[in-house]
């Protein structure tokens, strides 16, 4: 999934579906330009996949500070602390309202809802990533479980995959790793509320998860979540998802900045994750692309997890809510 700016469709975006057949379109940044203005941008994406398998276009529509695509047609979205003061009705009710401007805009994956646990109200500022912005819907498991399962709920309604992030948390982490390498949990446990939030979120209708470039000293300590298949497996075997796992940002985010692009993507898909999110600078993908294929075409075990995980996509379009 390669990023372009929602205001402009970048030449290296289009080639990357074009082209390499790229399975989605990541809008990035701020657009205040509405429905229409972002439809006609999409159009030409999905012009350039021409008739291979349906293009998923995706953006962070979460609400407050993260809200990528404002003006006619979008409503301006509550910060996720905010939305939880709704009732689920309530919330199930405005979350489908959001997710049809998405809809009639082309988009149909949402990286959102937020089901990160942080620690404490008292702490939340201690939270860079998550409390700091409100991004949370509250402070134990069942809050958020029964919130962003109604986010998710109201998209679903209006035919927008959502996305629950960002696994295993990063509700704890005192820095954020979009601009900090090596951020480090040290309070997830595989038999906490952290993961246990994900079962119910994840069993309740079709959905996607992203894994977190933070480093789970109590799961894994060796090496960034995205990167490592102890975490994935945590996912599919304790909590029993077997829908797409997205990655957290690949291209530019500090946390993986210590890997070149090339072993990002590979180490990415050898630890379980299905879809690298390149979504702030497209210019890494076909150095990603590239390496997944040279590896792919030496290796039958990475190949077979390819497959598996471009199987897992097909079948997550094909049932599309």
């Amino acid at each position: 999934m390669v990023g372009t700016k929602a205001t402009a469709a970048s030449p290296v975006t289009l080639s990357a579906v074009e082209d390499r057949h790229a399975g989605g379109v990541f809008l990035s940044g701020r657009s205040h330009a509405g429905v229409q203005a972002t439809a006609d941008l999409v159009d030409r994406f999905t012009a350039a996949a021409g008739t291979q398998t349906p293009l998923w276009v995706a953006t962070d529509q979460e609400g407050g500070e993260v809200q990528v695509l404002h003006g006619p047609g979008f409503d301006a979205m509550p910060y996720g602390i905010r939305q939880a003061d709704l009732s689920d009705d309530q919330l199930r009710a405005s979350a489908g309202r959001w997710g049809r401007g998405l809809a009639a805009a082309g988009v149909n994956v949402d990286l959102a809802p937020i089901a990160d646990i942080v620690t404490s109200k008292a702490t939340r500022l201690d939270n860079p990533p998550i409390g700091a912005f409100g991004r949370q819907y509250g402070y134990n498991e069942s809050t958020v479980a029964d919130k962003a399962g109604a986010f998710a709920e109201g998209m679903r309604d209006a035919g927008i995959l959502p996305t629950f992030k960002h696994f295993p948390g990063l509700g704890h982490v005192s820095a954020n790793t979009d601009t900090t390498a090596d951020v480090v949990d040290t309070v997830v446990t595989t038999n906490g509320p952290d993961i246990d939030v994900y079962r119910p979120l994840t069993q309740a209708g079709p959905s996607a998860v992203m894994v977190s470039s933070a480093i789970y000293d109590r799961i894994d300590g060796s090496t960034p979540a995205v990167f490592s298949s102890k975490v994935v497996d945590v996912l599919r075997n304790q909590v029993g998802f077997s829908g797409v796992l997205f990655s957290d940002d690949l291209s530019q985010a500090v946390a993986v900045s210590a890997w070149s692009p090339a072993d990002r993507a590979v180490k990415a898909i050898s630890a379980g994750v299905d879809v690298l999110l390149v979504a702030e600078d497209a210019s890494v993908f076909p150095a990603m692309y590239d390496a997944v294929l040279a590896r792919a075409l030496r290796d039958p075990q990475f190949a077979a997890q390819v497959d598996a995980a471009a199987a897992r996509v097909l079948a997550a379009k094909a049932d599309m809510p």
